[in-house]
């Protein structure tokens, strides 16, 4: 394996193949291994659309934001789990249809991911870590699981998704001749409705093609901060401050909810948890696309801190 960061001894770092039961076939991951066998381990959650386990996207998204993360986290004492979604990539025969699922479906699989990391290391319990969309999955599977250590909830939305898609839509200026549409469309599946896209503007009806609708609407049911006030576990929330698509406002919501989680601000990280300094929007999702790029400074000390930390205190 080629190190993608400046850190050598990340070339050292093991990685293996692991694999937990999906509705009809196997779902896949890797888990990557820091040096002690008794290592607490942290499932990684992916984020939304066709994003892989290294958190990269057929859609122009290379930053290799989880690969680096697991590659890091292992040099720092933790075992991490990353996967592939159910119908995608190395778990592409787990389901039919990537497409025709549900956050609830999501929440079955995580479940399923608990159980095989338990199975294959003896860990009492796991802890999730839900990157954006990820987070929200990372939410409900908390609300009645009694085998998960914590929840790391980074870039995850304080907001109903809904309303935080009509403020990413109208956080670009030259979306403001589709606002009318996108507002209609997003309120409809807000009120559990399907619709047809003919007619759309070309721009958007990709976004909302009828074969995601149902999970947009599974989604768009979720109130993030009514979740998290219920989740009785340690939390940790990182929020980058130069994030696109997810804010500090949201951040600040998630810990309002739930007063005992640890908020984390990160000056510097966009939503890829890459270092970015300039206001130009250009330059910030040019990092999605550098998997050379390393994840800013700091990220990784304080999910191993906190994970060490907080597992020590519950021993």
């Amino acid at each position: 394996m080629t190190p993608l960061t400046s850190n050598p001894a990340i070339g050292s770092v093991k990685q293996i193949h692991i694999s937990a039961p999906g509705p009809n076939g196997a779902l896949s991951g890797t888990m990557t291994l820091a040096t002690d066998p008794s290592a607490p381990v942290v499932l990684i959650i992916p984020g939304s659309g066709p994003t892989d386990r290294d958190g990269n996207s057929p859609l122009g998204v290379k930053a290799a934001t989880y690969r680096l993360l697991a590659e890091e986290l292992a040099i720092h004492g933790v075992t991490t789990v990353r996967i592939d979604k159910r119908g995608m990539f190395a778990s592409a025969g787990a389901c039919p249809d990537a497409n025709a699922v549900t956050v609830e479906d999501y929440v079955v699989d995580i479940h399923s991911w608990v159980n095989a990391i338990r199975e294959k290391t003896g860990s009492k319990c796991v802890w999730l870590l839900g990157h954006s969309e990820g987070g929200l999955v990372a939410l409900k599977t908390v609300q009645q699981a009694k085998d998960i250590c914590g929840l790391i909830l980074l870039a995850t939305p304080g907001r109903p998704l809904g309303e935080g898609l009509k403020e990413q839509l109208r956080a670009n200026p030259a979306n403001e001749s589709l606002l009318t549409q996108s507002d209609a469309a997003i309120d409809t599946m807000v009120a559990g409705k399907h619709f047809a896209v003919e007619g759309m503007h070309p721009a958007l009806a990709p976004l909302f093609r009828e074969a995601v609708q149902g999970f947009l609407i599974s989604l768009f049911k979720i109130d993030p901060c009514q979740l998290a006030a219920r989740v009785e576990i340690p939390v940790l929330i990182i929020q980058g401050e130069h994030d696109l698509q997810v804010g500090v406002t949201d951040a600040k919501m998630l810990k309002a909810a739930s007063p005992t989680a640890k908020l984390v601000l990160l000056p510097d990280a966009n939503h890829v948890l890459k270092p970015v300094i300039s206001a130009d929007r250009g330059a910030n999702f040019a990092t999605y696309a550098d998997p050379h790029l390393p994840l800013v400074s700091g990220v990784t000390e304080v999910i191993a801190d906190f994970v060490r930390l907080t597992g020590t205190q519950q021993l």
